[in-house]
């Protein structure tokens, strides 16, 4: 993980230039109306542990070498008999980023990682909860650099919440883009 003594090109760019954007774009009255980048929240399901309790450690370390973050690790609230899941069982991981390490996993999400993504056309805009809140899914953790590919184990899918303090999607969708997010529709 890198340094976090500096501030980001991220929250650098939303200081200087994004703010005013915004302001302008949406003729806010008050600073504080301007939409913001709230929480950054990791979640990677890990549904083989069922046979295999090891790979929830496996799983952790390698949320915790892309979050720069101890993960919290998920248990299962019911007993499913279907899945082989009894209540309490590890199930999954997740980290909820906020401040410095949240704009710099952006950073990393947008100019490093999502260029790396096999056949990748851009995020789809319409991925948006109504409330300025957007996710997205990684097919592979792999496509982050912090994970060395020979020492890996298992292959992991993860999903990425970005929540924002916007009103609603057109105000989260531009904040967004300002930020230099590869959306398509």
């Amino acid at each position: 993980m890198p340094d976090l003594a500096y501030t980001s090109r991220s929250r650098q760019m939303y200081q200087e230039n994004i703010r005013a954007k915004l302001q302008e774009q949406f003729s806010y009255k008050n600073e504080m109306q301007i939409p913001r980048l709230e929480k950054v929240v990791l979640n990677m399901g890990v549904g083989e542990t069922t046979g295999d309790t090891k790979i929830i450690n496996s799983a952790a370390s390698a949320m915790e070498t892309i979050a720069g973050q101890k993960p919290v690790i998920i248990k299962a609230k019911k007993s499913v008999a279907t899945f082989k899941l009894r209540e309490g069982m590890p199930i999954g991981v997740k980290v909820t980023l906020r401040r410095d390490r949240m704009y710099e996993f952006i950073d990393r999400l947008i100019y490093v990682a999502l260029p790396r993504v096999r056949d990748f056309r851009g995020l789809n805009g319409k991925s948006f909860d109504g409330n300025g809140n957007f996710a997205m899914g990684i097919k592979e953790h792999i496509v982050f650099p912090e994970i060395d590919y020979d020492s890996i184990d298992h292959m992991w899918g993860m999903d990425v919440i970005v929540c924002t303090s916007a009103e609603n999607n057109e105000e989260a969708k531009a904040l967004l883009t300002e930020f230099q997010f590869p959306f398509v529709n």
